[in-house]
């Protein structure tokens, strides 16, 4: 799990989004964090402590001057224990009081004495939200290296609508995974592709295949964590675009390569994992095909390859693609790896249990032109991400450490005097 055994302290404010910031602190745990919660008095109107202990497993804090709570947590140790510090949700009153450094309670006084990232996770009324003060305290935070997520537009508790709305909990605990996560990506400029296209028949019909795009999903949302510049080019899913990534909607092969041939050459390295259409209708029907005989032929036109495209014009950048393939997936993968010039093939055989379209898990092999040719076992979308991206940080190191200029060796240098010579 991303966050296994790391300390994350969460602060609740006074507001009636308390109560989602319950579900960031159950997810939290669930990826394997230590989650320890401090309450303001106002977040104590609206959640109890009770609730909260339940949720992290562990006591929570809410006052400064409690002998007990010093004598076990104290506000130093929980200062200095915090590998992160989320605040949700983050009133006007928290902003402005962490802004100008003020430390009156427990939380406030954890914000200055940490030297743990901090993560900001805005709600309150819009008009609360939109006054200069709140956005000039907000910036000064910012400024100071805080990150923030959020806040949403929506319909909000005061019956007003608009900007204000605590982020969905998922996106601030995201926000916890890239803070923490590596950053051995970092420079990096991936250009992913996911999902699958729909090639149209007529108004209402298309051509297209069962890629839920979970794969290309899971490799922005993880490369974005680490520390690359993400650009996605997505075929239509029903999956949410990962925050912090560039997202770029298209419906058919030939929009996707128009899009891929307009971020290519700012990429330094490109992962096709789309399913991308073979064929297309040669002539759509600008009405509905109505229903007339037994049998229909469809005259059918070759797509462009996208991936096999690019070896031509690739330069330093690394490719990598992938084989959905139903039997002999090792030798297909490999002949896509030599016939597209790539440097690396995910191959998986969508028979297989657990890799399946639609699937949160995958099975997969990695081959690659140096020898490499990795069996992995069932693992989730996310970790099967990993192992790709953690073979082209290898990649990029080994790259660069070739590049490192050699110091001559001792015994070539001018001086020799450990031989006996004279001069």
């Amino acid at each position: 799990m991303p966050l296994d055994g790391r300390t994350v302290v969460v602060g609740l404010t006074g507001g009636i989004a308390c109560y989602k910031a319950c579900e960031v602190v159950r997810l939290l745990v669930g990826e394997g964090a230590r989650v320890r919660v401090v309450m303001t008095a106002g977040a104590r109107e609206f959640v109890s402590p009770l609730t909260l202990q339940t949720l992290s497993g562990q006591p929570v804090a809410t006052d400064t001057f409690s002998l007990t709570e010093e004598s076990e947590i104290g506000h130093i140790r929980l200062a200095d224990a915090a590998e992160a510090v989320v605040v949700a949700p983050a009133t006007a009153n928290l902003l402005a009081r962490a802004a100008a450094g003020i430390a009156d309670d427990l939380l406030t006084t954890i914000l200055l004495a940490t030297r743990a990232p901090l993560i900001l996770a805005p709600a309150m009324n819009v008009h609360m939200w939109e006054h200069p003060a709140v956005q000039e305290n907000l910036a000064r935070l910012i400024g100071r290296g805080a990150r923030v997520v959020g806040p949403a537009s929506g319909f909000l508790a005061c019956g007003y609508e608009g900007s204000g709305r605590l982020a969905d909990p998922e996106d601030i605990v995201e926000e916890v995974r890239h803070t923490l996560a590596p950053r051995d990506l970092e420079g990096e400029r991936i250009l992913i592709t996911a999902g699958p296209t729909q090639e149209p028949i007529d108004p209402v019909r298309y051509l297209s295949n069962h890629s839920s795009g979970k794969m290309g999903y899971a490799l922005a949302r993880v490369a974005r964590r680490r520390g690359a510049e993400v650009t996605l080019v997505s075929g239509p899913t029903a999956l949410t675009p990962p925050p912090g990534v560039r997202t770029v909607q298209v419906r058919t092969a030939r929009e996707m390569g128009r899009a891929v041939d307009q971020t290519f050459s700012d990429a330094t390295a490109v992962i096709m994992t789309a399913a991308v259409a073979d064929y297309r209708p040669r002539q759509p029907l600008s009405r509905k095909l109505k229903k007339a005989a037994a049998s229909l032929t469809l005259e059918l036109e070759r797509n462009a390859d996208i991936l096999g495209g690019l070896a031509e014009r690739k330069g330093s950048r690394l490719l990598i693609g992938f084989a959905a393939e139903t039997h002999d997936v090792a030798a297909e993968a490999r002949r896509k790896l030599e016939g597209k010039g790539l440097d690396l093939i995910v191959a998986n055989d969508v028979t297989a249990p657990g890799a399946g379209f639609g699937s949160d898990t995958n099975v997969v092999r990695l081959i690659d032109r140096d020898g490499l040719d990795e069996a992995l076992p069932v693992l989730p979308k996310e970790e099967v991400a990993g192992r790709i991206l953690d073979w082209l940080a290898a990649r990029r190191t080994r790259a660069a450490s070739t590049l490192q200029p050699v110091p001559a060796p001792a015994a070539r240098r001018r001086s020799r005097r450990s031989s006996g010579r004279g001069a």
